[in-house]
């Protein structure tokens, strides 16, 4: 999901009707029906729908169908539209941070080692792997398309010469408590990035204030003129 789109369904909260009414659905442990979110927040009929299906179209709520008061049959009359929390999770973050992609390679990682593995190098084939992925997925191989993939995951890369520099590191606040460790998972992870893509670029940890502690040295270009 794009920045402009979470930010779209997060700036739908900001209209306090359409606020107080997400509130209410997702309060409930059961699906919500127009009449009943109206009638619990002193709203009119046709306000609470508006809004209600404003947050449908953003993508917060999800829609069912359902007859209530447990009548079935002929005469039960039609289904009512029942509101609900969407499936999935929105968060903007400025800048860019990836707390669940650190989680997964710190998970997948410790999983590894739990098979006997020793936990640095299970930790290090994690992130590798994570971001061989991630790279796989890239639309080339080149390093434009290395850095497309980098910046998907919040990294801000710019080319600079022969190097890739990441201004933003999405992992910051942990980098910045258990520097070692996050920053050495950082480096295995834009590798394994590049790796995926098919691009010769080397990772490497080069910290430098105000950005992420790695950088990306593209290899030079071979001559095949005589």
């Amino acid at each position: 999901m794009d920045l402009g789109t979470r930010a779209t369904r997060v700036g739908a909260l900001a209209d306090p009707t359409r606020r107080a009414l997400y509130e209410y659905v997702v309060g409930r442990s059961a699906p919500v029906g127009r009449e009943e979110a109206a009638a619990a927040l002193g709203m009119p009929a046709h306000t609470v729908k508006f809004h209600l299906d404003k947050l449908v179209t953003t993508g917060l709520l999800a829609t069912e169908y359902r007859r209530l008061g447990g009548r079935r049959g002929p005469g039960a009359g039609r289904p009512s539209k029942l509101y609900r929390r969407a499936d999935g999770e929105v968060a903007v973050s400025l800048p860019e941070r990836a707390y669940d992609l650190v989680g997964h390679i710190l998970a997948a990682g410790v999983e590894r080692a739990s098979s006997g593995e020793s936990l640095a190098s299970a930790l290090d084939a994690a992130a590798t792997d994570a971001g061989r992925e991630v790279g796989a997925t890239a639309d080339g191989n080149d390093v434009p398309a290395f850095s497309r993939a980098l910046a998907a995951q919040g990294f801000e890369p710019r080319v600079e010469g022969d190097t890739v520099l990441l201004a933003n590191c999405p992992f910051d606040t942990l980098a910045r408590r258990h520097t070692a460790l996050v920053c050495g998972l950082n480096r295995s992870f834009v590798q394994g990035v590049a790796d995926g893509v098919g691009c010769d670029v080397a990772a490497r940890l080069d910290p430098e204030a105000g950005r992420c502690c790695v950088k990306g040295r593209i290899a030079p270009r071979i001559s095949t003129t005589a």
